[in-house]
């Protein structure tokens, strides 16, 4: 197995030496830092987090702060979700477009104050995008990367996990909300969120040198719940039907095709740059869209390139995630497909490494 050479370019999180001496197996590179993918085995990983509760180190969703009197309206500029109502201590999903209408990232845009946001991206170079777009304005805002490191507390146990960290009112936070908590004097932002359908927190940690005392009060405060160093499942995600930006959708995709539409208040959101395009995708409906699907036949090895949905000897779209379900005892897929072909229950074909496997479009995902 080739092994990554260690640089200045590829960046260590605050989180790496707890990481390491919890086991990680394996990462992959993620806005140019490490992110964990196994500790013990992918499905041992599964089984856990659906059971207990897990820390992860999810540093790589790095923030792109956006302050200053122009801060709203630049980020209203950059989706079509309309951001109008949204009061600060809220979290929203956003889909970024270009002027395209195509997909940049799917991140999660924290309001701080009317005039601080934060966005917490997926992995692309979204930084320069917002920068570009804000000196071709000549909107008044800062626009930076802060030391900001998300730590995620994950599963069914992490209500009382966090609890025991930073006391019982952290239970009453809303999903995709947010509060203030302190731990050891400073003072975090916490949100209901995460990249698992099993529930739990993300923990802003503002400064890297709280980074570390805080891993450490929480597997210290979660021995008896059995807790576990963690990172996002490739099978828990691809069952819940949670996206990947670079690997279920790029830039040459829509929102709409996405499945994402119901982010879009394409008529309101005045100032979005992508308006104008996908005004003529919701009105005209997209030609292909995520959908989930089933693969028969015994397990197949996560999904790391594309493989080609048919019907007949027609291609008709193309299998981006799929993972070994051991709940489900099926192969779950994440794909996209051509409307003439996405209806429930259409039969395909799908073409892995391992040959062809007869596939079904499901009426939803696993969750």
């Amino acid at each position: 197995m080739a092994l990554i050479s260690p640089s200045r370019r590829l960046r260590r999180t605050p989180f790496s030496d707890g990481v390491e001496a919890a086991g990680v197996k394996a990462y992959t590179v993620y806005n140019r830092m490490l992110l964990p993918t196994v500790f013990e085995s992918v499905e041992a990983d599964y089984r856990h987090l659906k059971e207990h509760v897990q820390v992860w180190d999810v540093s790589v969703e790095r923030q792109v702060e956006l302050r200053g009197p122009d801060a709203a309206r630049l980020m209203q500029m950059l989706t079509p979700r309309d951001l109008r109502g949204m009061l600060p201590g809220r979290c929203f999903y956003v889909p970024i477009v270009d002027e395209t209408g195509g997909m940049l990232n799917d991140p999660v845009a924290v309001k701080l104050a009317e005039d601080r946001w934060w966005i917490s991206i997926a992995d692309s170079d979204l930084l320069l995008w917002v920068k570009g777009i804000s000196n071709g304005y000549r909107l008044d805002v800062l626009i930076d990367e802060p030391d900001v490191s998300p730590l995620a507390i994950q599963g069914p146990k992490a209500d009382e996990l966090a609890a025991r960290i930073f006391g019982d009112s952290i239970r009453d936070i809303k999903f995709f909300r947010f509060g203030l908590f302190e731990f050891e004097g400073r003072e975090m932002v916490v949100a209901r969120s995460g990249y698992s359908k099993q529930g739990g927190f993300e923990v802003y940690v503002e400064g890297s040198d709280i980074a570390m005392p805080l891993w450490d009060a929480l597997f210290k405060a979660g021995e008896d719940l059995n807790v576990r160093a963690g990172c996002p499942n490739g099978i828990e995600r691809i069952e819940g039907g949670l996206l990947s930006y670079g690997n279920d959708m790029t830039d040459d995709n829509t929102p709409h095709e996405c499945g994402l539409g119901r982010f879009c208040d394409t008529q309101t959101a005045i100032g979005c740059i992508g308006r104008d395009a996908l005004l003529r995708v919701a009105k005209e409906g997209p030609v292909q869209q995520i959908r989930a699907i089933a693969i028969e036949g015994d397990r197949l090895p996560l999904c790391d390139r594309a493989w080609g949905l048919y019907a007949g000897d027609t291609r008709v779209g193309q299998v981006t995630s799929a993972a070994w379900s051991p709940d489900h005892h099926t192969n779950v897929a994440i794909g996209m497909v051509r409307m003439t072909h996405w209806d429930t229950g259409t039969r395909l074909r799908v073409e892995t490494p391992d040959g062809a496997r007869d596939a079904t479009v499901q009426a939803g995902f696993w969750h």
